[in-house]
């Protein structure tokens, strides 16, 4: 009877290239499956998320008192079958983002030190409810920035959108304010690599909330700009949170360097 005999673990924790390509096909196995799970659930419950999709558009279809508002499937025979695999598929990434991004960082872990290890598993921490985060508050904006997108129809026009074309408007819109939410996680990052010092990330405030704000302005053109307020006010909030923590690993970091490392150039260590 054969006995499969799995390979011994270096001690050092080095891997040959083969063992980092099974390694890889593994976790991007495990990622797939994981999406593929969660994307049953966007199947499933596709009418219910499929009603708050066209929500916005039906808002704005009531107030005006105009059925020539509404979403048209005429493209093609086989897009409502596209559209209901692409709001499933899209489900299954969201909801399974907290596995494929432990697999990615489970990929990076075994290269990485013992410190640099928990720096990792802090990073995925923040970034998955950050994600989450970013997401509900695109999903919170999206009504009222649809309605003031089609509020720019001229009256007695129609105003049918391509299903396909909107549901990808949609799902971009929430994608990039999950992403946008990741901010601080890039800043911080970027900080502990040394690449971004906490006090230039200071003094640059005032060019980085105008970024913000050009940011909200564009994703949620609302004439009002309380929307845009209301989506900027976090990410600031946000910014300046990472300021804060990059201060304190920056304070630490100076706590366990050795004295002679802040010595100047023109003076003799104590070494």
């Amino acid at each position: 009877m054969l006995r499969l005999r799995r390979r011994p673990r270096d001690p050092e924790g080095r891997m040959s290239l083969g063992d980092h390509l099974r390694e890889l096909r593994n976790r991007l196995l495990v990622s797939v499956v994981a999406v593929l799970l969660c994307a049953v659930v966007g199947w499933v419950y596709y009418e219910e998320l499929f009603s708050f999709i066209l929500e916005p558009i039906r808002n704005v279809r009531d107030a005006r008192g105009d059925a020539l508002v509404n979403l048209n499937f005429g493209s093609g025979i086989t897009q409502p079958f596209a559209v209901q695999m692409r709001v499933a598929i899209f489900v299954g990434i969201v909801l399974g983002s907290p596995v494929w991004i432990w697999q990615l960082w489970a990929f990076l872990l075994p290269g990485l030190h013992r410190a640099e290890r928990r720096t990792a598993l802090a990073f995925f921490a923040a970034a998955v409810p950050l994600f989450f985060a970013g997401c509900l508050l695109a999903a919170w904006s999206l009504p009222r920035t649809v309605a003031i997108l089609l509020s720019f129809t001229p009256a007695g026009t129609a105003n049918l959108q391509d299903a396909m074309g909107y549901l990808n408007f949609i799902l971009y819109f929430v994608v990039a304010f999950g992403v946008a939410f990741l901010m601080p996680v890039l800043l911080v990052g970027a900080n502990v690599l040394r690449i971004l010092p906490a006090p230039v990330m200071l003094r640059g405030w005032r060019v980085a909330v105008l970024l913000i704000l050009v940011f909200c302005a564009l994703a949620t053109p609302d004439p009002s700009a309380w929307t845009m307020l209301a989506l900027a006010a976090p990410m600031v909030v946000l910014y300046f949170g990472a300021v804060g923590v990059s201060f304190l690993l920056e304070r630490r970091r100076r706590r366990r360097e050795p004295d002679w490392l802040a010595t100047p150039d023109d003076r003799a260590s104590a070494l």
